[in-house]
């Protein structure tokens, strides 16, 4: 999450390098027209590594817009109609490319595509087929969202196809990158449908035995002012048990039940009325970065058309609900935020102001699934030849009045 990749990742980007993104977002004449919310497409147009960068708008006839950049496969603007019908951004990000490609200034996660493979892996290092493979640690002694700053969500995905609505980005991930097996290619679709859902299915094919393990990292804020916290949002949580971690966010093994707890969101909730600082798991954290089991997976399949997980703003009306075929899913809400850096429209970010929804295979699999853990054997993270990799989740927003 944003938090470790704050601590922990150190600048790749410096110097004339770093100059020469500031030189090559301005000079195109294309998209100066700003985006309903408020992006300059200009601002995203650079030169990284080689490859292009650029802003990608995609939308439908019912007030909703999203903004992508091929930087990451990331989302850097949603919005939606409030209940008034005005057009909200809902999510966290910043406004130029240059400082979503300066890992040592402004790192983050805002709205990527993570892989190869999302959250954590315990003291880096995954056993395939009977070999050790040792990871890139960049999370004190673990291995965070694939490797972080040498990871997918800051590598420049290719643009296979787009239209008016929808946005495929590729990418390929060589053998032995940041320590994992195997040549992988996958896909990252995002879709905008016509109920205001923003639809995203991740792909995946290897030529060697690996593990695999995609999400969209995306940091709602549904009160339309991200400049204050937002733990008076209505949160549920369609799970009955989840799995505590230790100090440094890896699960203990344990699965555990919610109820009793203040991981309990079966009932929807303001996130302030749960939050306890006193209880183990939400100290440790300072707030909440755990995964939840969700109760939509059953016998070896999710069900993607149950609601996993929501979130309600009762200032702006606006509801969004998850949807996913993942046993897991993976709530954070900002811990980490307030560092005081100037993001998306100049707004510094306090703690706690926005919730994830990462849906994912539960964090430290390849250790936990290797050692036969009870109740992990629902969540196999490892891809073999042949296989297809498919993961989906769905963000859908409607109003409440």
């Amino acid at each position: 999450n944003n938090h470790s990749v704050m601590r922990t990742l150190k600048g790749i980007l410096l110097g004339a390098g770093m100059a020469s993104i500031l030189l090559s977002a301005c000079g195109t004449n294309k998209g100066a027209q700003m985006t309903v919310s408020g992006l300059k497409p200009t601002n995203f147009d650079s030169i990284i590594g080689g490859k292009k960068t650029e802003l990608i708008t995609i939308k439908n006839h019912s007030g909703m817009e999203v903004c992508l950049t091929n930087y990451g496969g990331r989302v850097v603007s949603l919005s939606v109609p409030d209940k008034n019908g005005k057009p909200t951004d809902v999510v966290l990000g910043y406004d130029n490319i240059a400082q979503y490609a300066d890992t040592a200034r402004t790192p983050s996660d805002y709205g990527s595509s993570v892989g190869r493979y999302a959250n954590r892996i315990k003291n880096a290092q995954i056993v395939v087929e009977g070999k050790t493979y040792k990871l890139r640690a960049n999370d004190m002694m673990n291995c965070l969202h694939g490797g972080g700053n040498t990871g997918w969500l800051h590598k420049i995905y290719d643009v296979k196809s787009k239209n008016d609505s929808s946005v495929v980005f590729a990418i390929t991930a060589k053998d032995g990158e940041n320590g994992f097996p195997g040549t992988v290619k996958a896909t990252a679709t995002y879709t905008v449908k016509s109920n205001n859902t923003l639809d995203i299915v991740f792909q995946a094919t290897t030529d060697k035995e690996t593990v695999i393990n995609m999400t969209n990292h995306s940091y709602f804020n549904l009160n339309g002012d991200p400049s204050k916290p937002g733990y008076d949002q209505v949160m549920y949580v369609n799970a009955d048990k989840f799995t505590p971690s230790d100090r440094f966010y890896i699960p203990t093994g344990e699965i555990k039940d919610v109820a009793g707890t203040p991981m309990d969101f079966r009932v929807a909730t303001a996130i302030a009325n749960k939050y306890d600082p006193s209880y183990d798991q939400i100290k440790n954290a300072t707030g909440y970065d755990h995964n939840w089991c969700l109760n939509t997976f059953k016998d070896g399949k999710g069900d993607d058309k149950t609601v996993a997980a929501s979130l309600y703003s009762p200032k702006s009306g606006i509801f969004l609900e998850v949807f996913t075929n993942e046993p897991g899913i993976q709530v954070y809400t900002g811990n980490f935020q307030g560092t005081g850096i100037s993001c998306k429209h100049g707004i510094k970010y306090p703690k706690h102001v926005s919730v994830c929804f990462e849906s994912q295979k539960y964090p430290d699999s390849p250790t936990k699934f290797a050692a036969k853990t009870k109740g992990w054997e629902i969540s196999n993270p490892y891809l073999k030849p042949g296989e297809k990799y498919y993961s989906h989740l769905a963000y859908k927003f409607s109003v409440k009045k």
